[in-house]
């Protein structure tokens, strides 16, 4: 068991606590959740309901189709959760879109408190009252948050300490400096009379981390033309991506 007495802790507030653990029960996650290495806290909305139906949604105001969830019931849902000083996010297809810069500043902190949308969305209100940060995994629609919620948590997860098996596995990576990541290939060395390219056989670990970075760059250019056009700015910062280290073994 993780050593750690407060470790990294994910708060999610939704209408269906069931959804959880989900995925992140398994593989990566599983194991780091079972060892204690992160803690998982799936709470229900409409526990903070106080009327004998539990409702905890209403008709927009102004008209419109679906409902809204309303201020005061999901207010009351995360001022219980008490988490005053964990960052509180709101998965929200209007949100800012989430990146791999800021998994890595939720990771390295003590772990966010998640709201979980339904319907037609949330009362404007509470987000702005309890200081909402929303955030989008994509430009679409979900039925609701816990899938996006599960996506921003396991993002987050397999950074921390002692999750990943190898620390360079998630260094060198898609969008971790700002390039998609290099193909990789692995036996056997001829399929269906594809060959792996010669230099990543060559045993020369200079050439093939030179290979590796330029590879990276042409696929951003080709796929990704808004993070290769923000590569300036990197540049200037002295954040130039350095050829990946190259490991060999397990």
């Amino acid at each position: 068991m993780n050593s750690n007495p407060t470790p990294w802790r994910a708060t999610v507030l939704t209408l269906f606590p069931e959804m959880f653990p989900g995925p992140l029960g398994i593989s990566l996650a599983g194991k780091a959740l079972a060892s204690g290495l992160w803690a998982l806290e799936a709470r229900d909305i409409r526990a903070s309901a106080t009327d004998k139906h539990r409702s905890v949604d209403d008709t927009p105001a102004g008209g419109g189709p679906g409902m809204v969830l309303r201020a005061d019931v999901l207010a009351a849902a995360i001022d219980a959760a008490d988490a005053q000083d964990r960052p509180r996010l709101v998965m929200s297809p209007r949100g800012r879109p989430l990146t791999q810069a800021r998994v890595a500043e939720l990771a390295a902190g003590p772990g966010p408190l998640i709201v979980c949308g339904r319907f037609e969305g949330i009362d404007q209100r509470v987000i702005d009252a309890r200081g909402l940060e929303e955030v989008s995994i994509g430009d679409y629609v979900l039925s609701g948050g816990e899938i996006a919620a599960m996506t921003l948590i396991d993002a987050c997860v397999r950074l921390l300490p002692g999750v990943m098996g190898k620390l360079a596995s998630g260094t060198d990576e898609s969008f971790s400096d700002g390039l998609l990541e290099y193909p990789q290939y692995t036996r056997p060395q001829t399929f269906e009379g594809r060959q792996i390219p010669d230099i990543l056989i060559s045993g020369d670990h200079a050439k093939v981390a030179k290979w590796r970075l330029a590879e990276a760059e042409a696929l951003t250019q080709e796929r990704r033309p808004d993070l290769w056009a923000a590569r300036p700015k990197a540049l200037e910062s002295g954040r130039k991506r350095k050829p990946p280290k190259i490991t060999t073994g397990e």
